[in-house]
Order: C-alpha cells, then sequence, then structure tokens
C-alpha cells in the first residue's frame, strides 16, 4: 500500500526558519533508512505558505486565486513524503522513528493517509479508465 505522510506546519516553518545543519543531517540519515528499506518513493519539504496561492473553485466557471500567506497554521503543510508500507501499522512504526522536535521546543503533527489504489474505484474504474491511468503513469516515468 502507497501512504502520504503529512508534515504539518507550525509557526516556525510558517515563518521560513530553516532547519539546522543537525536537523537536516538528522532527517537525511532517517531518510536514508527509508530509502534503503525499500519504503521511500518520494518526499520534499515545503516553503511557507506566503510564497504559495490556493485556487478556488466556485462552480464550473468561477474560479478565484487566494494569495498566501494563510493564517490557520494547524492545516496547513510543510512537507510530505510518500512510502510503500505492507501496511499502516508498519507506516506508524517506521514514521516514529522519525528524528522530528529532538529539542523538544514545540510539538510537531504528522499525518498518515493511505493513497487510494485502482481496486479502491470499483467498477466505476473501466479498463477504459485503467488504461488511460496506465498510459499516463508510464508518460509521467518518462519524463523523469
Amino acid at each position: 500500500m502507497k501512504v502520504m505522510v503529512i508534515v504539518k506546519a507550525n509557526a516556525d516553518s510558517e515563518a521560513g526558519v530553516m532547519p539546522s545543519q543537525a536537523e537536516l543531517a538528522a532527517m537525511g540519515a532517517f531518510n536514508e533508512q527509508l530509502v534503503n528499506a525499500g519504503i521511500m518513493l518520494a518526499g520534499e519539504g515545503l516553503h511557507p505558505t506566503a510564497k504559495g496561492a490556493r485556487v478556488r473553485f466556485d462552480d464550473a466557471s468561477r474560479r478565484s486565486v487566494i494569495d498566501g500567506p494563510f493564517t490557520e497554521t494547524r492545516e496547513l503543510i510543510c512537507g510530505f513524503w510518500l512510502w510503500q508500507v505492507r501496511s499502516m501499522d508498519e507506516a506508524v512504526e517506521w514514521l516514529k522513528r522519525a528524528p522530528f522536535n529532538a529539542d523538544g521546543t514545540e510539538p510537531i503533527e504528522v499525518e498518515i493517509r493511505p493513497i487510494f489504489e485502482a481496486e479502491d474505484f470499483g467498477d466505476a474504474f473501466t479498463p477504459e479508465l485503467r488504461a488511460q491511468e496506465q498510459r499516463l503513469r508510464e508518460r509521467i516515468e518518462s519524463n523523469n
């Protein structure tokens, strides 16, 4: 199963405070463990919302752009991983090893959510739609 591990933002991440060299080294070592175990598919940190935008879809034709920053920090994310794991329990066990909040200054919240697989969509995901999805995935891979 694939999961997205979502690192929630806090006041420091939204203020653009960069991790220390020690924090970067600890996270690099953890990421290396994930890669060596065949767990990590991708992972990135995100710039603060001050550098972002949201697009609101009011109906089929109306779109509006909302420039950052966004004020409700607990609803924001500052980074993510994509992991391939055998179960949600395995994902939780890996995440417990992450080197977050080593200094104990501010709690960091991280969410794990399963990613939909083709079989989750049932009959609505027709053979034609499956073929289209496969073609798109192949094109994405060839772009990397």
